[in-house]
């Protein structure tokens, strides 16, 4: 028996283990011995409310453990407060209706399109419709055609529908189609120009190795067979073939035999545009993204460019107001101000001129550090070495610099890579048109159906989806056929690539007055007209297309 504790001395020095389990159990003790007989034939959870105190804080509302519509009830020791606080949000989610379980038959591809039919997924379009969209010059990776009408026109073409397509791609013949099509299926005018649409030309043609996107391309190539990697001379093949090809699409450029074509490398794009199209009345060519030192080596070689993006928003600054650009930059940027921040020249660039007569008149000049040229020079071009690599980098050439720029590109080193899964590699060249060297290419099309959910339960949904480098050519050619195929009502949903999306600031001056013409190029008259007006988009690409009554509303 212990000894009765004294007077004045703490009874838990002598007793710490009987102290200590008096604390641990102090938390179990809100079990209601009233409440034990009803619970003793099932097994009960470890602790009070365990599988609420457990419960994932990170799952949704889908895998949540499914409770009981009944209201919760207080502790039987009648304090509340010893509940979990979020049994009494559970009278709030009984409310809510189930969600419907979607049919099993529905296509994974439609997933988009349930988002499409939800009422928060409307997207802001232009208040009021209109007849065409603008020019996207971006390269589109994938689309995704939406209608509540079948596409089964497209699918299965005959032998000879594919090859009346690929003559008349050939050929540039022009297909008219009427407004509505009735049996779009029977329609054999309208699959041989659905054929026509999806052809392109390509440079090099090598099958086992996706040619484009090149820019972060290397985890998709790595692996594969690469012969030329550590054959010097191989590559020397390569790279001659491929400049016979890139100078013969310049020549059809300059004779306006080709209305347009890219050249994608590992590092950067460019796109060379007829003169005629764009808004400019003179050949151009856009690069992005581009670095300080490209830029210096074009100037080294006298080639004469602008950067329109950067001027663009310097010229903004100039007018708004400090308020006005701090919305601007978070609404244009998403909160990465420092790309605009370097679009305006810091206050102390135009003041550090080299000179430090202001230290002797201080008198201090022997006492203080002098920065040397290099830090000098660096400190006056800050601004333009943080737009390196980012879409306001934009690299616009006009006129006759663009032969220039030719001769710059074939004989530049960093074109292409040395090391990696693309060394060795040439550049990917896209036209729409033949030229030499070229590949005939078509994109891959296949068509989806399947139900997707709407306000009054679910719907038929049939899509279109076409996959590979897709040309602002091709998008338009396939809504001139879409539009009379599909009543007139469809949705688009375009994954571009987003290096190219810059691709649509504007060439030309604003006050420019355009009159070329481009008859033979093998486009569409009404592709070449939209390609014809000046890109109004900035540096954002078309993300939702839709038509409705034969009206185009969209959203970037």
């Amino acid at each position: 028996m212990a000894a009765p504790a004294e007077p004045g001395h703490s009874p838990g020095s002598k007793e710490p283990p009987a102290l200590l389990r008096l604390k641990r159990k102090r938390p179990g003790r809100r079990i209601d011995p009233a409440a034990t007989s009803d619970t003793a034939a099932a097994p009960a959870p470890r602790g009070p409310s365990a599988a609420a105190r457990r419960r994932n804080p990170f799952s949704s509302l889908d895998n949540a453990p499914q409770r009981p519509a009944a209201a919760p009830q207080p502790p039987a020791g009648g304090n509340p407060s010893a509940a979990p606080f979020w049994q009494f949000l559970e009278a709030a989610c009984e409310e809510k209706p189930p969600r419907r379980a979607e049919p099993a038959e529905s296509s994974d591809i439609l997933g988009l399109s349930e988002d499409l039919h939800s009422p928060l997924a409307v997207p802001k379009v232009p208040s009021s419709p209109r007849q065409e969209f603008p020019a996207d010059w971006s390269i589109k990776t994938r689309i995704v055609f939406m209608s509540s009408q079948p596409f089964t026109w497209a699918e299965h073409l005959k032998a000879q529908e594919e090859a009346q397509g690929l003559a008349q791609h050939c050929r540039a013949a022009e297909t008219t189609l009427p407004q509505s099509v009735q049996e779009p299926q029977l329609c054999s005018e309208l699959r041989c120009a659905f054929q026509q649409s999806l052809v392109y030309w390509l440079h090099p043609s090598l099958p086992w190795l996706p040619l484009f996107p090149r820019i972060g391309a290397d985890r998709r190539m790595a692996g594969k067979a690469c012969p030329w990697a550590q054959d010097e001379a191989l590559q020397q093949v390569l790279m001659s073939d491929w400049s016979v090809s890139f100078t013969s699409l310049y020549n059809l450029l300059r004779a306006r035999l080709c209305p347009y074509f890219y050249v994608c490398s590992a590092q950067f794009s460019v796109l060379f545009r007829a003169a005629g199209l764009a808004g400019s009345d003179v050949p151009t060519a856009a690069i992005v993204p581009t670095t300080r030192g490209l830029r210096e080596a074009m100037r080294s070689e006298g080639i004469e460019f602008s950067l329109p993006l950067l001027e663009e928003s310097r010229t903004r600054k100039q007018k708004n107001s400090e308020e006005t650009l701090e919305t601007e930059i978070t609404d244009s940027l998403t909160g990465r101000s420092s790309v605009e921040d370097a679009g305006e020249p810091a206050p102390s660039d135009d003041d550090d001129d080299g000179s430090f007569s202001w230290l002797e008149e201080m008198g201090v000049q022997d006492k203080v550090k002098k920065p040397d040229t290099i830090s000098i020079q660096l400190r006056k071009e800050k601004h333009e070495v943080q737009v390196d690599h980012r879409p306001e980098s934009l690299v616009l050439v006009r006129g006759s610099n663009t032969f220039t720029l030719l001769n710059f590109l074939i004989s530049c080193r960093s074109l292409v890579t040395v090391a990696g899964p693309q060394a060795g590699l040439p550049p990917t060249l896209l036209a729409p048109v033949a030229f030499r060297g070229g590949t005939m290419q078509t994109l891959k099309a296949r068509s989806v159906s399947g139900r997707a959910r709407a306000q009054g339960g679910f719907e038929d949904v049939f899509s279109l989806e076409v996959l590979g480098p897709i040309l602002p050519h091709a998008l338009h050619a396939l809504t001139l056929l879409l539009g009379p195929a599909q009543r007139g009502a469809f949705r688009a949903l375009l994954s571009p690539h987003e290096p190219s999306a810059a691709f649509n600031a504007s060439p030309a001056p604003p006050q420019e007055a355009v009159h070329q013409d481009l008859p033979a190029c093998g486009l569409h008259p009404k592709t070449l007209d939209q390609l014809r007006q000046c890109p109004t988009l900035g540096k954002s690409s078309i993300r939702l297309l839709e038509m409705k009554d034969y009206a185009y509303t969209w959203k970037v």
